[in-house]
């Protein structure tokens, strides 16, 4: 058994792909107190890498990094960020995934891997106890996610972890993700693209020869029981468990804010088959999946038993998905949905942009703006089974008119033009994921100022709603009066998006997962330093986790600013949810504006303490934060 009082170990494993050598290194004292561990420390390390490689992302390092708190008994703390510059946004990017990569790279001695260089032939990495070697992976590569897993199990042992692209990131497919279990994806922006890049097919983790006892605190033991009590109290505790992502597909559809038919519409009928309680009560929900330190189980695992897609299994499908590949091309079969959602995880693409693709494709299809040259043997209309469950594999494959969606809608719409760009629902080239941000303004805002483009998992601000008895107590804590907690409302929209995002940094930071954090409660601020300061002996309260978390926040602002960022691109959102307003069942028709977006964006700058116009820190902001000096860098000064 190997007993260690502190369960973050300050070492940054750092790879070479191109000479195939790594490197053990210890970070700076001080990091850790500045920056918390995971997501704020790999922040810094991409700072420092930067300036090591050319003006090209696909140059750049890839980082992955455990949270400070993973590899303890710590609850729900089992999430990995994955850190790079995008080669689709060309802009800072994090993804943050769940599985076991984080507990079995911690009990491995890593707390981040930083990867460089491109390999001179396919490999996979074979890491144990922090030792590394490089093995060929050219009988890999071809291979899907659950090949290659099987494949590197069966090679290794049970009890290893796979972390590998499939066929997607081989051929640098815009979307293409890392898969760090048959299921669990650090999707969005390109990371499987760049992994793909440097010819690094996996990366398998030794099963781990002892367990770590974290610490004998009893100050320790004591908040962790207290924050398990309160999470497992919290309203929403049930219905992760019950029900999982999609829990609200029910609801959203009634009210009509479901995004269908690529932002249309906000409702799909029939919807039956595509809601969690239809899983469950027919029997294809087959078991619920927890990631490492999970207590809710909030994965679903979904079997096709009958039909046209028997045999059809996968994680999931969770509420992006069912969206993406159900609600938003109109078609209601959970069949044809989890077959997609299988291929997607297979194939290792992001379902959310596989989804937003295909939409974009449907309609311009239907407004007869598809080339001959792009035409297919299936239908391409809204509502087309066939083109959910076939284009997943020509996209990976690049195949067909695969290769005109492989690099995202933008650059699809460039490639036909005409008006195809105005229904391409994306900001930065970063497809928008299922929000729908014309009746949710927190969403609208942070989805704009959002460093990695419109995506929920970065400012998860669920909370302005109200929708449980935890999250309007959160809102009267944050705006005030309660008369503020709605979501269709402009008022105190910065205050609710800043909150979000700082506690959201913070649970990165710590590998907690956000479900816990910034969709319920449990996980407070509070608990979150209280765990912090008796796992590691620094002490931070809540106030000091909190400016933890904005500091995160501003060097990605910095990262985005060095990198080319502009007023222009903090402003954004995409043509359709600016120009054309929806109407939901009730007939009630919302709208959100370019005047609009852009008062709530100086709002959010001024409470930020950024310039109003151009988003840069002002001195005093920097001076706070202790961000001056390297904002000397990135000016030359």
């Amino acid at each position: 058994m190997n007993r260690q009082a502190d369960a973050y170990n300050e070492q940054v494993l750092i790879v070479d792909l191109t000479a195939e050598t790594a490197k053990q290194q210890t970070l700076p004292a001080e990091w850790i107190n500045q920056y918390l561990g995971g997501r704020g420390i790999a922040a810094r390390l991409l700072w420092d890498e930067m300036g090591s490689y050319a003006a090209d992302a696909l140059g750049a390092p890839l980082i992955f990094s455990t949270g400070t708190l993973a590899g303890t008994c710590s609850p729900m703390s089992g999430r990995t960020t994955v850190t790079c510059v995008s080669p689709v946004t060309t802009q800072y990017f994090k993804s943050n995934v769940g599985g076991h990569f984080a507990l079995q790279a911690k009990l491995n001695g890593i707390d981040h891997l930083v990867l460089r260089g491109v390999a001179n032939r396919p490999l996979y990495m074979w890491i144990d106890n922090g030792r590394v070697e490089f093995r060929s992976a050219e009988d890999l590569w071809g291979m899907t996610v659950r090949e290659t897993s099987r494949q590197l199990e069966a090679t290794h042992g049970n009890g290893v972890n796979v972390t590998c692209i499939g066929p997607a990131g081989e051929n640098l497919v815009a979307y293409a993700t890392i898969m760090t279990s048959y299921y669990n994806a650090a999707g969005r922006g390109g990371v499987g693209m760049l992994m793909g890049s440097k010819r690094l097919k996996a990366i398998v983790l030794a099963r781990p020869k002892g367990i770590r006892l974290c610490t004998d605190s009893e100050t320790f033991r004591d908040v962790l029981n207290e924050t398990r009590d309160a999470l497992y109290a919290d309203t929403m505790a049930r219905s992760y468990y019950d029900f999982g992502t999609a829990a609200g597909i029910s609801i959203k559809n009634e009210i009509g804010t479901l995004p269908s038919f690529n932002f249309r519409q906000g409702y799909l009928d029939p919807i039956e088959e595509l809601t969690s309680e239809h899983w469950n009560e027919s029997g294809k929900l087959k078991r619920r999946v927890g990631c490492g330190a999970c207590i809710y189980g909030c994965h679903r695992h979904v079997r096709i038993d009958v039909g046209r897609y028997a045999g059809a299994y996968s994680g999931g499908p969770e509420y992006e998905s069912v969206s993406s590949l159900g609600t938003g091309p109109g078609v209601p079969s959970i069949g044809a949905v989890q077959r997609s959602n299988e291929l997607c995880n297979d194939l290792g693409l992001d379902t959310i942009s596989v989804g937003g693709a295909i939409q974009w494709l449907m309609e311009t299809h239907e407004k007869g703006l598809l080339p001959l040259e792009y035409q297919t043997g299936f239908d391409l209309s809204f509502g087309s089974e066939d083109a959910v469950v076939e284009l997943p594999r020509m996209i990976a494959e690049r195949s067909g008119i695969g290769d005109l969606l492989a690099d995202g809608v933008k650059a699809a719409a460039e490639r036909i033009g005409g008006d195809t760009w105005k229904w391409a629902i994306h900001t930065r080239g970063l497809e928008q994921s299922r929000v729908e941000t014309r009746c949710s303004m927190g969403y609208a805002l942070a989805f704009a100022v959002n460093p990695r483009g419109p995506d929920h998992l970065h400012t998860q601000c669920i909370g302005e709603r109200g929708h449980t008895p935890e999250a309007r107590a959160l809102m009267a804590q944050i705006v005030g009066d309660p008369k503020y907690v709605r979501a269709d409302v402009t008022e105190k929209r910065a205050e609710i998006v800043r909150w979000h995002e700082d506690v959201y940094a913070a649970s990165d930071a710590l590998g907690l997962c956000s479900f816990t954090t910034t969709a319920s409660y449990g996980s407070t601020p509070q608990r979150m330093s209280a765990l912090f300061s008796a796992l590691t002996g620094r002490r931070l309260d809540e106030l000091g986790l909190r400016l933890v978390g904005r500091r995160i926040v501003t060097l990605e602002r910095l990262l985005n600013l060095r990198l080319g960022w502009t007023h222009a691109a903090a402003n954004q959102a995409p043509w359709r949810i600016l120009h054309e307003p929806f109407e939901d069942r009730s007939g009630r028709r919302y709208m959100l504006s370019t005047e609009t977006l852009s008062g709530m964006v100086r709002e959010y700058r001024e409470l930020h303490g950024w310039d109003l116009e151009s988003g840069i820190p002002r001195e005093e902001t920097l001076d706070l934060l202790g961000l001056r000096e390297l904002a000397a860098e990135m000016s030359g000064g």
